[in-house]
């Protein structure tokens, strides 16, 4: 078949390469500008880099609204569009110009976390897997129906990081099963249940800011969710911001006021976590290492040489 891509970053690279690699004709690739953004300039291998390499024409384009865009699609005449992290919407005279229209690949198992950062908040959520989807493009934002889906466990000392390689190793392989499904005739599309739906926002830096009412547990998935090369979670240490980059849930109960700098246990310093700490019955947060606002890296033993004082959730 031949196919036009459009996508961006790791996810997009790893979509185009699975494509070149295949018996299918890559006869366009369309991509995004580089960005600033924190969470887009990670994880950052250059989809037109790769498509220039093979001499595959690219496009850079921020949003696909304009008519040169359309004409050059209609002139490549693909059976299939392939999109992979493409981060704005496709209107229908686009997804639906091939006569196969556009496979979407998502990284999540839709329909739950449709939308943005799927494993960062699956992790923060305490799901028990994470993964991949090959589904349709409709009007919806990640609302198609589902060709296929890939799955790997979430283990109980994963990070983001962790996660991240694991599904973006399933891209390859989904995308080609996909397509040799479609070209033969065999694809089986199943309609998303809708009741089962979620869908998540554009993480900003608020979304990393630690709440130190949250149980102990959440605030460790919290910590390893967004653990290095993504924007780590964070909180305020005497008005400056620190963040944290490893965290236990402590073996002891302690009682008092979130955010309360108590004790050290084992390798770490204990913090008081949870709404209902004040009963004394449950377990703080274990800070093991930080990192301070002029990107110092600390054990939090030697960060908080003294007990007492509180981390806050503002400056």
């Amino acid at each position: 078949m031949r196919v036009v891509m459009f996508g961006y970053q790791t996810w997009g690279h790893r979509t185009l390469q699975a494509l070149l690699d295949s018996e299918h004709e890559v006869v366009l690739t369309v991509t995004h500008p580089k960005s600033d953004h924190a969470y887009e300039r990670i994880w950052s291998d250059s989809v037109s880099d790769l498509a220039e390499k093979h001499g595959v024409p690219v496009l850079l384009r921020s949003r696909p609204d304009d008519d040169e865009l359309l004409r050059v699609l209609k002139e490549a005449a693909p059976d299939i569009i392939v999109a992979n992290n493409w981060r704005t919407w496709l209107p229908p005279e686009i997804f639906g110009l091939p006569p196969h229209g556009t496979l979407n690949i998502h990284d999540s198992l839709l329909p739950s976390y449709a939308g943005f950062s799927p494993l960062i908040w699956a992790l923060i959520n305490g799901e028990k897997q994470v993964g991949v989807t090959a589904h349709r493009m409709d009007t919806g934002l990640d609302t198609g129906d589902i060709l296929l889906q890939r799955a790997v466990p979430v283990g109980p000392a994963d990070t983001a990081t962790d996660l991240f390689h694991r599904t973006v190793d399933l891209i390859g392989p989904l995308v080609t099963d996909s397509l040799d499904l479609i070209a033969s005739g065999r694809a089986v599309w199943t309609p998303q249940d809708r009741s089962r739906a979620s869908f998540f926002h554009k993480r900003s830096l608020t979304d990393s800011r630690i709440d130190w009412t949250w149980p102990a547990e959440d605030l460790e998935r919290f910590v390893r969710a967004q653990s290095d090369p993504y924007p780590n979670a964070f909180t305020y240490h005497r008005g400056e911001r620190l963040r944290i980059l490893s965290a236990a849930v402590s073996e002891g109960r302690y009682g008092g006021t979130p955010g309360r700098i108590f004790i050290r246990e084992g390798d770490g310093v204990v913090i008081v976590a949870g709404a209902g700490a004040r009963s004394g019955r449950l377990p703080g947060l274990v800070v093991r290492r930080v990192r301070t606002q002029d990107g110092t890296e600390y054990a939090a033993t030697d960060y908080f040489r003294t007990m007492g004082g509180y981390l806050t959730d503002r400056p």
